[in-house]
């Protein structure tokens, strides 16, 4: 949403389609699923050829539910089934937000044969929810005689936002003690977090779809739910801008990324099988963390609650921009 928001506030390429809808007598909030329907129309019909020829796993486009009902159940159901009703395209993506109230969603949406998108997930325990499912959803489909060969999900996994909160909870404690070894010890753990979290759901991952349960799924057409990583910029200038691009690459995962990381990645990455290295350490920096009072369900629960909370803002910040949008060109209208 912030990305389209500034399309909105600062550009002019809406311009002309908002002056229409604004004739129309559309609300501010019809104005908005207009402009986005019609864009994510587009794009699935110009990724439509990679679609097609990918096995309908690649060539999809995300288009999320509004994140004031990632709390509510049904009302993320029925925004999903709108969504997927109105844009009408069979590369079409729904995201809904890996909350507690979210997966029931997850699970009723893919079970109705919508692909869908789970975000937000930090914790290791929040992607074996999201697993299961995924699962659950195929196995209630087989049962039911439908079709699971078309069937497209991932669970995007958040990345660099859990070192951008562990790095301050140990800068925090750096700060409170006087004692060198203990600081040394803290900064040591800085830049850690992030990767080992999204190592160790890799490896939970490569179990829970190598078992007899989903090759069973497999077996009549289904694919893997693929992890994606997601917020894998570099916010910490101090480590290097390609970091987390860099050492989460791996068979059947999602990478997502800015433009600028993927031009930083094109000019200096180093591409390498790099989402299995140092396991030992992945499980060893989450034990440390622990021991000096950084807990990983607190920061997970944080970590997901404050991502809520900033979609939330940033969508109403669209809404306010199109709000505003639309008052200029009226203005605009009665002066002429």
């Amino acid at each position: 949403p912030t990305i389209f928001e500034k399309s909105i506030s600062s550009g002019h390429a809406y311009d002309e389609q908002i002056n229409q809808l604004i004739k129309e007598g559309k609300s501010t909030n019809e104005i908005y699923e207009a402009l986005i329907i019609q864009d994510i129309r587009t794009v699935a019909d110009i990724l439509r050829p990679i679609y097609d020829s990918a096995n309908r796993q690649d060539g999809l486009v995300s288009l999320e539910v509004s994140p004031d009902l990632a709390h509510d159940t049904e009302g993320t159901l029925s925004e999903v089934r709108r969504f997927w009703k109105m844009v009408d395209r069979p590369n079409l993506m729904i995201k809904i937000p890996g909350t507690p109230e979210g997966i029931p969603a997850v699970l009723q949406a893919l079970t109705e044969g919508i692909n869908v998108n789970i975000t937000l997930i930090f914790s290791i325990s929040t992607y074996r929810q999201v697993a299961e499912a995924f699962i659950s959803a195929l196995e209630a489909r087989r049962t039911a005689g439908e079709d699971i060969s078309h069937m497209a999900s991932v669970a995007s996994f958040f990345v660099s936002r859990v070192d951008t909160l562990v790095d301050k909870l140990l800068e925090d404690k750096v700060k409170a003690t006087s004692n060198t070894s203990e600081q040394q010890h803290l900064k040591s753990l800085e830049g850690k977090a992030a990767i080992a979290n999204a190592r160790l759901v890799y490896q939970d991952f490569k179990k829970i779809f190598n078992t007899p349960r989903f090759a069973a799924l497999k077996q009549a057409g289904a694919y893997v739910q693929r992890p994606l990583w997601a917020s894998t910029s570099t916010k910490n200038p101090a480590y290097r801008d390609v970091l987390y691009a860099e050492e989460l690459i791996g068979p059947d995962t999602v990478d997502t990324m800015p433009l600028e990381t993927i031009e930083n990645f094109r000019d200096h990455g180093r591409v390498r099988l790099s989402i299995e290295d140092n396991l030992e350490e992945a499980h060893q920096v989450f034990d440390a963390l622990e021991k000096v009072g950084i807990h990983y369900d607190q920061v997970t629960k944080q970590l997901q609650d404050e991502g809520v909370q900033k979609f939330a803002d940033s969508f109403h910040t669209l809404f306010e921009g199109i709000a505003e949008k639309r008052k200029a060109i009226e203005t605009q209208q009665v002066k002429s």
